[in-house]
């Protein structure tokens, strides 16, 4: 079953209500409003949902995350080679601003160059996660290289 949480804010009080809105439920009030944010948890059922191969497109984004760990941009001396380019400018606090260059830039030349590359969709979301991790949404202690260790 899917379930999603919406975080509404009472337009009379100005307080935030947290809402779990369940399969087949609407929700409508003229006295709330839906902020932009939202959790999603899925069960293990979850693909039977999705009409969009929405499971495949994760599958090759998961194949194309795991072989950036392993590609040209990481070092090449054993006590680097789990160091890429992006920690080196994480360190000089460039890493955000990179990954929205980015972005945009494989995001506008999707259809362009080599047609419409699957790769370059594959870079931008990649990018997106990334920057989602660098602008702190999702946070590690030391960037997460004592854990990937």
């Amino acid at each position: 079953m899917i379930k999603w949480m919406l975080i509404s804010k009472c337009l009379l009080t100005k307080k935030h209500n947290p809402d779990i809105i369940g399969e087949g439920k609407k929700v409508s009030s003229l006295f709330f409003m839906i902020d932009s944010t939202f959790t999603i948890t899925m069960s293990e059922t979850k693909n039977h949902f999705w009409k969009y191969n929405e499971e495949n497109i994760l599958k090759d984004i998961e194949d194309y995350v795991v072989s950036t760990y392993g590609s040209h941009y990481c070092g090449h001396e054993n006590e680097y080679s789990d160091i890429q380019t992006i920690d080196l400018m994480a360190a000089k606090g460039l890493a955000a601003d990179f990954c929205q260059a980015n972005i945009l830039k494989y995001g506008s030349r999707y259809g362009d160059k080599d047609g419409h590359n699957k790769r370059d969709l594959l870079k931008v979301i990649h990018y997106a996660m990334l920057l989602l991790h660098f602008d702190r949404h999702y946070s590690r202690t030391d960037n997460g290289l004592s854990e990937f260790r």
